[in-house]
Parts: structure tokens; C-alpha cells; sequence
């Protein structure tokens, strides 16, 4: 990914690739295909504009509550915060 987020893999093995982002107010991942399904965990309470072929939506994260996506999302994940923002990405291989 090309974004302006600070991406910290801890863990690519054979089953999983763990990720940290970390974003600055309108940090962004890049746009990117999900190759893998995944699960997303945040590390704060916060706000992500998420631009697609669609579109832009907004989705409310709260701290801890993960959420799973299947492998093709295709999207640019922007932070909407006005302080750091951070998440955990874990991918299954």
C-alpha cells in the first residue's frame, strides 16, 4: 500500500499476516485489494471515510470490537479523527 498510514507488520507466517496501522489526522492506506480475508481490530474508539468504486461512506469504530471482511474489498481507508487513530489488521491466509 502507498498511503500516508504507518503500517507495522508483527506476524507473516503461513496462516496469518498481523498488521498495526496508525494514522494521523487524514492518514490514509491507499487504495488496495484485500487478497486475503480479514479481520479488523480497532485500538481506539473513532471514525474512517472509506472511499470505493461506489463511493464514500463513514464507519464508527469502537475500541475492541472487531469486524470481519471476506477477501476483494477494494477501498482507500482514510482517518476522519482529529488525533492519532490506530487498528489492528489480521489477514487469514
Amino acid at each position: 500500500m502507498t498511503g500516508s498510514a504507518k503500517a507495522t507488520v508483527f506476524i507473516d507466517n503461513e496462516r496469518v499476516i498481523v498488521t498495526e496501522y496508525r494514522f494521523q489526522p487524514g492518514d490514509n492506506t491507499g487504495w488496495h485489494r484485500h487478497g486475503h480475508d480479514y479481520v479488523v481490530v480497532p485500538l481506539m474508539d473513532g471514525k474512517l471515510k472509506l472511499k470505493t468504486k461506489d463511493g464514500e461512506t463513514f464507519a464508527e469504530m469502537k475500541k475492541g470490537a472487531p469486524y470481519f471482511r471476506k477477501e476483494g474489498v477494494e477501498h482507500d481507508v482514510i482517518s476522519a479523527n482529529d488525533g492519532e487513530y490506530a487498528f489492528i489488521e489480521i489477514e487469514l491466509k
